[in-house]
């Protein structure tokens, strides 16, 4: 039973996991209203044939080599896992990789920065909302391209990180409610911007020069900060929260990429072919189309699923990151800035491990979950 002095940071931690849950939730419901193709929806402009989800799932799989292939493969990765936590092998460099990265937990928030800052700032100059699907004309809406670019300059820079996050927040619900759900699809802006709130700008930041010149006797800049003893009490009161950071950020995570297989793949299959079509991604790998489309969005919940219930959770990023990496190299138009957030999120789980609230953490964790970075308290 957790005691006073813990029990606040896990109900807040719960809680931010309970609003990242709310946003996958209106995600579902944004789908009942009208199709929503996630990030497939940056590199097609038709919307296919309309296809019956289950439908589709049943003919795919009840084809005798695809359910071979299916079924096989599901098999192969099943017993390669249990064999891995029978035996708990130790390989010396996966404890060097380990022991590193527990060194790098004071970079997180200069990861996470970099990572929205710079989609932020190209959001803001080419006229649209957090996803290149929900774009404005910028030379109309001068205000909204002055946000996203104050908003993205800001973070990158770390000056007044966490107030700027929050605009980010109340920006995202925004739009989430009042002009396009859709944006549901750049999710993974929001356990970002979470973590930010917590962690501050981190080092190397403005916010950590700027405290570190008006905290010091007898300088010029330290008579006329109004708010670097604000920074100071709020890195005090959110410094009990750090443990949780990593908790959110893969739950967040994994929210996504559940979103993403489920419905931009599983629940739209038109739409995920017409992908597979135009790339001719059978000549990659020889298998019905279908297959393609089905074996894409059960790995990545099922990826997703790992991140949210913190199994594997470092080998659960690694495989994410060749999951990006195979997406932005094989489909060669969709747009680099729309992932970057989501490259940063996988590097900073990776970095961390799987936190507090884990399954790793509490049923024995894989040799690669032992050590776990920590973001340092200022």
């Amino acid at each position: 039973m957790p005691n006073r002095s813990t029990g606040t940071p896990v109900i807040l931690t719960v809680a931010s996991v309970a609003a990242l849950v709310s946003v996958a939730l209106a995600s579902l419901a944004t789908v009942a209203v009208h199709p929503v193709a996630a990030h497939v929806d940056y590199v097609t402009e038709d919307s296919g044939d309309p296809i019956d989800a289950v439908t589709f799932l049943v003919e795919v799989l009840s084809d005798p080599f695809n359910a071979v292939v299916f079924g096989v493969s599901g098999a192969v990765v099943v017993a390669g896992i249990a064999a891995y936590l029978w035996v708990r092998p130790t390989i010396r460099d996966v404890v060097v990789l380990r022991e590193k990265l527990v060194s790098y937990g004071d970079l997180v928030p200069w990861m996470l920065r970099l990572s929205i800052g710079l989609p932020l700032v190209g959001a803001g100059f080419q006229g649209y909302l957090f996803a290149p699907t929900l774009s404005f004309d910028p030379s109309a809406s001068l205000l909204l391209r002055a946000l996203f670019i104050g908003i993205g300059f800001c973070v990158l820079f770390g000056l007044a990180t966490r107030i700027v996050s929050a605009v980010g927040l109340l920006t995202f619900g925004w739009v989430l409610v009042a002009v396009d759900p859709g944006v549901v699809i750049a999710m993974e802006y929001v356990p970002i911007l979470l973590a930010l709130l917590v962690v501050g700008g981190g080092r190397p930041s403005a916010d950590d020069m700027l405290l570190a010149v008006a905290s010091t006797p007898d300088t010029y800049y330290g008579r006329i900060d109004p708010v670097h003893h604000l920074k100071a009490f709020l890195d005090d009161s959110m410094a009990a929260l750090r443990e949780y950071v990593p908790t959110l950020l893969r739950v967040g995570m994994g929210v996504t990429f559940v979103y993403l297989g489920l419905i931009e793949k599983l629940a739209d299959p038109g739409r995920a072919l017409l992908v597979v079509e135009k790339y001719d991604l059978t000549a990659v790998v020889p298998v019905d189309p279908g297959l393609w489309v089905v074996g894409a969005g059960v790995s990545e919940v099922v990826v997703g699923l790992a991140l949210v219930a913190g199994f594997f959770t470092r080998g659960a990023a690694a495989v994410s990151f060749v999951l990006f990496t195979t997406t932005l190299f094989g489909l060669p138009d969709d747009p680099v800035l729309a992932h970057v957030a989501l490259f940063g999120l996988a590097s900073a789980v990776f970095t961390l491990g799987s936190g507090p609230l884990s399954f790793d953490r509490w049923f024995g964790r894989p040799a690669l979950e032992e050590g776990e970075s920590a973001i340092p308290t200022d």
